[in-house]
């Protein structure tokens, strides 16, 4: 048992510091530095920080406008450069500050995570969204329900209860969370098959076989348009949609060595759901 225990907490210490280690915990934000990651805003070419937009400050990569006259429909995002199909991914945010002038009113304490996405590289200058399945992430407006862990699909569909789904938006069933306090988030993803949305520890919303087709994607190339194709792999990427965002925790753990053992699998995702990380 003892022995058990020290290979797993040396398997998850060098899963934490060598994003090259295939399996165990990589830190996709190192707290430092925005080296591994590549950052495409609309209308400006690939790795062009217009403004700034995406930053480090005090330990957390922050999305920030301070540098922004007017939004003018500059969506942006920055994609972690390595490719994933199967993890799980733990991110801890919050908003902050107020929304740039002339973002649009949707947008308001709104930003969100890619998964499955088309690469940063592959994206057209004036591509407004990656063809993605974007877990949205909102905050509360201090009234009324406002959940978070949402699903939206630019340039993409998923399979709910047997269904295919179309609506580009649907809601978790998460709690409000008004203020600026840290929210940890998670997503289980295995693949083409299941996606589970997870909140403070609460499964909020669960869908399988996301693949391409949909709109709500402007520019983006026709050949990576192909209706129906499932998507068992991509790029993860964090959004600038006009509200200022920190994260503080962004932070992966390499399931893909379990998904040839159904049991492995399920046990290790029963390990990773006990944990207090």
């Amino acid at each position: 048992m003892i022995r058990s225990i020290l290979m797993t907490t040396l398997a998850l210490t060098l899963g934490a510091s060598c994003s090259a280690q295939k399996g165990g915990w990589i830190k996709l934000f190192n707290g430092k530095d925005l080296k591994d990651w590549d950052i495409k805003i609309t209308g400006h070419a690939l790795n062009d920080n217009n403004g700034n937009t995406f930053r480090v400050k005090d330990g957390a990569l922050a999305v920030s406008y301070e540098n922004y006259d007017a939004f003018n429909d500059q969506y942006g995002h920055i994609f972690h450069k390595k490719k994933f199909s199967a993890y799980l991914l733990v991110m801890e945010y919050r908003f902050v500050g107020d929304q740039v002038k002339g973002g649009p009113g949707w947008a308001t304490r709104n930003s969100g995570a890619m998964i499955h996405s088309q690469s940063a590289t592959s994206m057209g200058k004036d591509q407004d969204f990656p063809i993605s399945i974007e877990v949205q992430l909102l905050g509360g407006l201090g009234r009324g329900k406002r959940s978070t862990a949402n699903l939206c699909t630019p340039g993409t569909n998923v399979v709910m209860d047997g269904k295919l789904i179309t609506a580009h938006c649907i809601d978790s069933k998460s709690e409000t969370y008004d203020g600026d306090r840290w929210v940890r988030a998670e997503v289980l993803v295995l693949g083409d098959s299941i996606v589970k949305h997870i909140v403070e520890g609460d499964t909020v919303l669960t869908y399988e076989k996301p693949q391409i087709g949909g709109g709500s994607v402007s520019h983006a190339d026709p050949k990576l348009q192909q209706s129906g194709k499932l998507l068992s792999e991509g790029y993860i990427a964090l959004q600038s949609e006009s509200h200022p965002v920190e994260y503080r925790k962004v932070d992966l753990f390499d399931l893909a060595p379990y998904m040839k053992d159904k049991k492995k699998l399920a046990k290790k995702i029963e390990e990773l759901q006990k944990r207090k990380q």
